[in-house]
């Protein structure tokens, strides 16, 4: 393939993300009262890339497309008004790092930071689908499903480090293994540390990210990282801020 049409499909890729991104102007509420409703939007989706034939073109047009994790912003968040929302790859990163964290020496702690760091892979192709959207949970794990595939046989071509990356996905998704339950309580843990932020920094409330979070806790070196969060949470509710930023 010549570097002409290489550049032609990253560039329709490109475009296409804008389908799916919410804008600032759609997702702020003009007025106060309309703050709790969920800005009307309807998540259409990219296509799927097709393959060029050639394995490095294809692979390159992997790593161009999963950029879009360091531009899409985290759904609940823009739905919150957040001005400075995160992205989808500021949540993944920051929980690789806590994963170094544990003490727990029964967990493949290099496992966890490697899944960590892919759990939300799909969403380069499908967004960051909330809730609120109304999407079942079935048809967007099947998004998702679809997504992981065409990133590991149509771009990576089915290679070593693609199956690496496919089993990982997959056991997070499962939820079985140690390593998976422990990931995703730092998915949980993460966002409501990043919730405690947006409160500090901004004199809100988000009380729905930490109800939904902390409370399913379950790895005990988390629940106690949970428990040191509500503490520092009260402190600052309290008038004791203890800034840092």
């Amino acid at each position: 393939m010549q570097f002409s049409t290489l550049h032609c499909i990253l560039r329709r890729s490109t475009q296409t993300l804008s389908c799916y991104s919410f804008s600032r102007r759609a997702a702020m509420i003009s007025t106060q009262s309309e703050s709790s409703k969920a800005p009307e939007f309807k998540r259409t989706f990219p296509p799927l890339y097709n393959s060029s034939g050639n394995v490095s073109n294809d692979r390159l047009a992997f790593v161009h497309i999963i950029e879009r994790l360091k531009t899409q912003k985290r759904t609940g968040w823009v739905n919150h008004d957040i001005p400075d929302a995160e992205s989808i790859s500021d949540h993944m990163y920051r929980m690789a790092i806590m994963a170094m964290l544990t003490t727990d020496e029964k967990l493949d702690v290099s496992k966890c930071v490697a899944m960590a760091l892919v759990h939300d892979l799909a969403e380069a192709q499908v967004g960051d689908i909330a809730p609120r959207e109304g999407i079942p949970k079935a048809e967007k794990h099947r998004l998702e499903s679809e997504a992981m595939n065409n990133f590991v046989h149509t771009m990576l071509h089915n290679s070593p480090a693609a199956q690496r990356i496919e089993a990982l996905w997959k056991e997070y998704e499962d939820g079985e293994t140690a390593e998976a339950k422990f990931v995703k309580d730092l998915d949980r843990f993460e966002m409501a540390s990043q919730a405690f932020e947006y409160e500090r920094r901004h004199a809100t409330n988000l009380q729905p990210f930490f109800d939904s979070s902390v409370p399913k806790l379950e790895h005990p070196e988390v629940k106690s990282w949970g428990s040191d969060l509500l503490a520092e949470r009260e402190k600052l509710q309290k008038g004791d801020p203890q800034k840092t930023d």
